[in-house]
């Protein structure tokens, strides 16, 4: 049996889970919801992720969230030793403090924006557009003379937070002139062959942000 994804295609940790899997050639029984009805809500799911977020992967049983927990079970269980993931230590950390940075900097300062959008609150205080800034000056940073986030061949910190940092972007628009490195390592992301798992739900994204804007 595929391991099964519950899953929304809007949410950024969704698509880093859907491009790890096509990244790693697996197939996942996708179980798409809608957390604008409350799906994510009732007794079974919470039963499963008393936190209520996706993605949620149940795999024979074993049931995991948090889409970085998820991506590195994925490469560590059915490709040990890929290059997504390295075993070796200082690589490893180095691409952990990355994913740490993902989880707890930029994706929670783009959610302080979103959340009110989705409440219908149209302004948006300078203070957390400048937070995203700074995410975007400290990412900026980590690619500095390598041409990925945590060095030079791609893994599941590029896979992470492209799919972050292209919804940030949706919000909070990358200034090309400010962070050419940024722009750069997009551009490559997009040239990855396994690229496409990010582009439908991104363009799902895109259309909710711009609806809420001009609602």
């Amino acid at each position: 049996m595929a391991p099964r994804l519950y899953m929304m295609e809007t949410c950024p940790a969704v698509r880093s889970v859907l491009l790890t899997a096509k990244a790693l050639g697996i197939t996942l029984d996708l179980v798409r919801m809608d957390l604008s009805k409350g799906e994510n809500l009732i007794p079974e799911y919470l039963k499963l992720n008393p936190q209520h977020t996706v993605p949620t992967l149940d795999d024979d049983g074993l049931v995991i969230t948090d889409s970085h927990s998820i991506d590195s079970y994925l490469v560590e269980k059915y490709a040990s030793g890929n290059s997504l993931y390295p075993k070796d230590p200082c690589q490893r950390a180095i691409l952990n403090q990355r994913l740490y940075f993902d989880s707890g900097v930029l994706f929670p300062r783009m959610l302080t924006i979103l959340k009110p959008l989705l409440q219908k609150e149209k302004d948006i205080p300078n203070e957390k557009l400048a937070d995203v800034i700074e995410a975007y000056e400290f990412l900026e940073k980590f690619l500095e003379d390598q041409q990925w986030i945590a060095g030079n061949s791609v893994t599941l910190a590029d896979l992470s937070l492209i799919a972050t940092v292209t919804s940030s972007d949706v919000i909070v628009s990358i200034d090309e002139k400010k962070f050419p490195n940024i722009v750069g390592w997009i551009k490559r992301a997009k040239d990855l062959p396994y690229y496409s798992a990010n582009e439908a739900g991104l363009d799902m994204f895109r259309n909710l942000v711009k609806g809420l804007l001009n609602a």
